[in-house]
C-alpha cells in the first residue's frame, strides 16, 4: 500500500531504536580488575582480616590500584554497568551514582543479599542469621532483628544499661599513657557480649576463640571441605552455648529481647531461631574496636576537630535528660528501611562524636564492596540481566571519589551534620534501603560511647601512624598498627 505522495508503509516506517548491548570488559580490563580488586579483597579476608595482608597492602598502596582499575573502567565504558569476570563468576559492576541509587531502591526480594559467595562463608558463622535468608523467612526474622535492635530509633531502650558497662571497661582500659588495638579489641570484645549476652558470659574467652575461629575459616567460603565440616560441629558448640547465655541473660540484653519478641514463641519458632542472629550481632560489635582507633587516631591528627570532640565528650550527660532510651521523645514511627531519617530527627546523642565515627567509616568502611545477588530480571541502562546476576557497588571507592565527594580523602567529619546526610548515597558505610544496615545506631552509640569515655580526661597527644591533616589520608590505615599517645587532662 502506498499513501498520496506513492511512498509506501515500508518506506515510512519509523527507524526501530537500537537495542543497548552491555558493556563487557575485555580480557585486559578483566585481568587487572582481578589483579587490583577481586583477589586482593580474597587475599584480605571477607569475613576476618588477615592483619598482615593488610599491613603488606597499606605499604604497597593496593587501594590506589584498585581505583586507578575501577577509574579506567568508568571512563572507557562512559558510566555504564560494566560486566566483568570475577574470581568465581561474572559480576555487574555499577560505576554510576544513578545505578546505585537504583540499587538501593530495588527491594531485597529483587536484589538480594544473600550472594552465593558471601552466603558461603556466612552459613559457617550464622547459619540462621538474616543475610544468609531469603523470601518470607528472611523476611521475618529481618522483622525480629529490627525489633531487637531498635533500627529505626536512634536511641536504644537499653542505651542506659550499655553505657553503663561501657564506661566499667573503658575505665581499666585508659590507665596508662598509651592505648593499642590489642587492649582495645579485648575490652570491646567483653562490652560486645555483656550487650549481647549478659554478664555470665563477660569473660568467656573461649567462646570468643570458637567464634573467631570460625569467622577465620569462614574467609576460605567452604573452599577447605574437611575444614568447613570441622567449622559446622565448631558451630553447633559455639550455637549451644550462647542459648545456655541467652537464657539466663539479662532483660536489657540483646539475646533475651530476641527470646522474648513475640515470634520466637510462635509455630515457626524453630526455623526462625532468633537468637541465631546473635552470632552476627556478636560479629558486628567486634568491629568497632579498629573503628574507634581509626577515629582516635585521625582526632589526634586534627586538633581542631579534637577540641570539639573533648567538648562534647566533657559536657557527656547534661544532654541526656529526657532522652536516656526509655522515652516517648526517642520513639521513632518508622522500621529500618526509614531509619535514614532519623539521623536527622535530632534525637541521636553526642552528635559530633557519631559524625567522626562516620568518617573514619567513610574513609576506611568495615565492608568495602557491596554484592548483591538478583532473584529475578533486572535491567540496567536498557540492557536485561538475567536471575542469579552478581551486583557489585565499590564502595569504598565510591565514598572517596573525587569527582563526586567534597575532599574525598580528608577527614571532615562536619558533612555528617548537615540536613539529609543520612540519605545521601555517595556516602554509604551503612547501606540504604532495604539492605541497610538495621545495628546503625546501636553501633554508632557504642562506637561514640568508648570514644567520649576515652576523651574524659584525657586528650590524644600523638599517635602511630603519623597522619599528615594537610594532605590525602592514606587509601588503607592498619587498625592493628595504631599506638595513641593519652596525655591527662
Amino acid at each position: 500500500m502506498t499513501d498520496m505522495t506513492g511512498r509506501s508503509d515500508a518506506t515510512t516506517a519509523a527507524p526501530s531504536l537500537p537495542v543497548p548491548r552491555p558493556a563487557r570488559a575485555g580480557r585486559a580490563e578483566t585481568v587487572r580488575f582481578a589483579a587490583t580488586h577481586t583477589l586482593p579483597a580474597f587475599v584480605r579476608g571477607a569475613f576476618h582480616l588477615r592483619t598482615r595482608i593488610v599491613a603488606a597492602y597499606s605499604a604497597l598502596g593496593q587501594q590506589s590500584w584498585s581505583a586507578a582499575t575501577l577509574r579506567a573502567l568508568r571512563a572507557r565504558h562512559g558510566g555504564a554497568p560494566v560486566e566483568v569476570r570475577g574470581l568465581s563468576g561474572r559480576l555487574l559492576v555499577l560505576l554510576d551514582q544513578r545505578d546505585i541509587r537504583r540499587f538501593y531502591e530495588l527491594p531485597v526480594r529483587t536484589l538480594a543479599m544473600d550472594a552465593p559467595d558471601k552466603h558461603k562463608g556466612l552459613s559457617l558463622v550464622e547459619p540462621t542469621g538474616v543475610i544468609c535468608s531469603h523470601g518470607d523467612l528472611r523476611e521475618e526474622r529481618r522483622r525480629v532483628n529490627d525489633d531487637v535492635l531498635a533500627a529505626g530509633r536512634p536511641v536504644h531502650p537499653s542505651c542506659r544499661e550499655f553505657r553503663s558497662l561501657i564506661a566499667e571497661e573503658v575505665s581499666a582500659l585508659v590507665r596508662g599513657g598509651e592505648l593499642d588495638l590489642p587492649r582495645l579489641r579485648h575490652a570491646v570484645s567483653r562490652i560486645g557480649r555483656r550487650m549481647v549476652l549478659g554478664e555470665a558470659a563477660s569473660g568467656d574467652e573461649e567462646l570468643a576463640g570458637w567464634l573467631l575461629a570460625l569467622r577465620e575459616e569462614a574467609n576460605w567460603m567452604r573452599m577447605r571441605q574437611g575444614r568447613a565440616a570441622a567449622a559446622e560441629a565448631l558451630y553447633a558448640r559455639a550455637a549451644a552455648r550462647v542459648e545456655e547465655y541467652a537464657a539466663q541473660a539479662e532483660p536489657h540484653t540483646l539475646a533475651a529481647l530476641a527470646r522474648s519478641h513475640p515470634a520466637a514463641a510462635g509455630p515457626d519458632a524453630a526455623a526462625l531461631d532468633a537468637v541465631g542472629q546473635a552470632h552476627h550481632w556478636l560479629l558486628a560489635l567486634d568491629t568497632v574496636g579498629p573503628t574507634v582507633a581509626r577515629t582516635l587516631l585521625l582526632l589526634a591528627a586534627h586538633p581542631a576537630e579534637q577540641e570539639a570532640a573533648l567538648a562534647e565528650a566533657d559536657a557527656g550527660d547534661s544532654g541526656r535528660a529526657g532522652n536516656s532510651g526509655d522515652s516517648e521523645d526517642s520513639e521513632d514511627s518508622g522500621d529500618s528501611e526509614d531509619s535514614e531519617d532519623s539521623e536527622d530527627s535530632g534525637h541521636a546523642e553526642l552528635p559530633r562524636l557519631r559524625a567522626c565515627v562516620q568518617e573514619a567509616l567513610r574513609l576506611y568502611p568495615i565492608v568495602p564492596d557491596l554484592v548483591r545477588v538478583t532473584r529475578a530480571e533486572t535491567v540496567w541502562r536498557g540492557v536485561h540481566y538475567p536471575a542469579g546476576t552478581a551486583v557489585l557497588v565499590p564502595v569504598l571507592f565510591h565514598q572517596r571519589d573525587p569527582e563526586h565527594v567534597p575532599a574525598a580523602h580528608q577527614f571532615a567529619p562536619g558533612r555528617w551534620l548537615r540536613p539529609g546526610a543520612a540519605r545521601d548515597t555517595r556516602l554509604a558505610p551503612f547501606s540504604h534501603g532495604g539492605g541497610r544496615c538495621p545495628g546503625e545506631h546501636l553501633g554508632l552509640l557504642m562506637a561514640a560511647e568508648l570514644t567520649a569515655a576515652v576523651l574524659r580526661g584525657n586528650r590524644v597527644t600523638g599517635g602511630r601512624p603519623v597522619l599528615d591533616p594537610a594532605g590525602p589520608l592514606p587509601g588503607i590505615l592498619p587498625s592493628a598498627g595504631i599506638r595513641l599517645t593519652l596525655t591527662g587532662r
